[in-house]
């Protein structure tokens, strides 16, 4: 097969974070672990060329990398797409997850990619592809390259998948007809007896759960509190200095309004593709309401405004990413002797 893989700059080999806004490089031939997938593709596989990007160049400029990347696979007449395998990269399983999209609708080329479940670009395209469970630690690179060719193998055969527990894959929730020895009342029977009586058994529907949260105890004196404000909204200072994506974000930023009475629009972006945030440009109070609360903070009724309000792009955020943050958050601002919270989103 002829392939086209993508990476990002780390796995590229151009460097960590702090190359993480280098622009698109197309180089011909395998490069680092593009290597390895050559050796368990086998059968004279070759990966002709490996698009390279920097996370958070891929996270801004999403379209544009879309259709390179399109265009490289049509160009090398490519008979397999694959991205990654990218662990728990969130920016880089995001794009690698868009890309194999944008291929796999636009070209009808096969596509393949790997990343830990926790990724958020599980949630955002695990119905639309092959995602194959990676696990998080890239010194398992080589199982996860193994698992990728055997599903890449199959696609470009134009041949059954199989289960994800056998070709280790993530369940995309889709469910299909098989025709089986037992009905369903017996099947349920026995998941009955096999759950009272503490034996294993498999569910055939899986349900998400959602952890119960009590609710705080109030405030007793919000004129002696400190209070912050947390939003969703994905309101940055002017020139976005933390590289805060609009879709899908691993990361949060702190921002200064310590000597701040009124946000004024001019000097504040908003990254996030989910709402018109038109009115928000044009007043950020709006959003993050700095004037009320230092009305309020003059006035006696509110003892202190915490010096930072705190921002994330909550749009397409997968549960177990949006947990992870608010618990970052939730930590700094303990730490920080923040005693409430007004949380705004859109």
């Amino acid at each position: 097969m002829r392939v086209v893989h993508y990476l990002n700059q780390f796995f590229g080999g151009l460097g960590g974070e702090e190359e993480a806004n280098i622009a698109v490089e197309v180089r011909e031939g395998a490069v680092g672990p593009g290597r390895l997938l050559e050796q368990v593709l086998g059968d004279g596989s070759t990966v002709v060329k490996t698009v390279i990007c920097g996370d958070n160049h891929a996270a801004e400029n999403l379209d544009s990398v879309m259709e390179l990347v399109v265009e490289q696979v049509r160009e090398s007449q490519a008979d397999l797409f694959v991205a990654g395998p990218c662990f728990v990269a969130g920016r880089y399983g995001v794009a690698a997850g868009a890309l194999c999209a944008a291929v796999q609708a636009e070209l009808g080329t096969p596509v393949v990619t790997g990343m830990a479940v926790e990724n958020p670009g599980v949630d955002l395209y695990r119905q639309e592809l092959y995602i194959v469970d990676s696990g998080e630690n890239v010194a398992d690179m080589r199982a996860a390259l193994i698992k990728m060719a055997a599903i890449a193998r199959k696609l470009a055969a134009n041949e059954d998948v199989g289960r994800p527990a056998d070709m280790g894959y993530i369940p995309r929730g889709i469910m299909k007809d098989e025709i089986v020895e037992e009905s369903a009342a017996v099947r349920l029977a026995n998941m009955i007896l096999a759950k009272t009586t503490g034996q294993p058994y498999e569910t055939e529907l899986t349900q998400t759960g959602f952890e119960p949260i009590p609710a705080p105890p109030p405030v007793p004196d919000l004129s002696e509190a400190t209070v912050a404000i947390v939003t969703d909204g994905g309101l940055v200072p002017a020139g976005n200095p933390d590289g805060m994506p609009a879709i899908a974000s691993t990361i949060w930023g702190a921002y200064d309004i310590a000597a701040v009475d009124d946000l004024e629009g001019a000097d504040y972006e908003v990254y996030h593709r989910g709402y018109d945030n038109r009115h928000v440009l044009n007043d950020p109070d709006r959003l993050v309401p700095v004037d009320v609360l230092k009305e309020l903070e003059k006035a006696g009724e509110v003892g202190k405004v915490y010096e930072q309000f705190l921002s994330m792009t909550g749009l397409a955020n997968p549960l177990a990413n949006s947990r992870r943050i608010g618990r970052e958050i939730a930590e700094s601002l303990k730490n920080a002797g923040v005693d409430a919270v007004i949380l705004t989103s859109t």
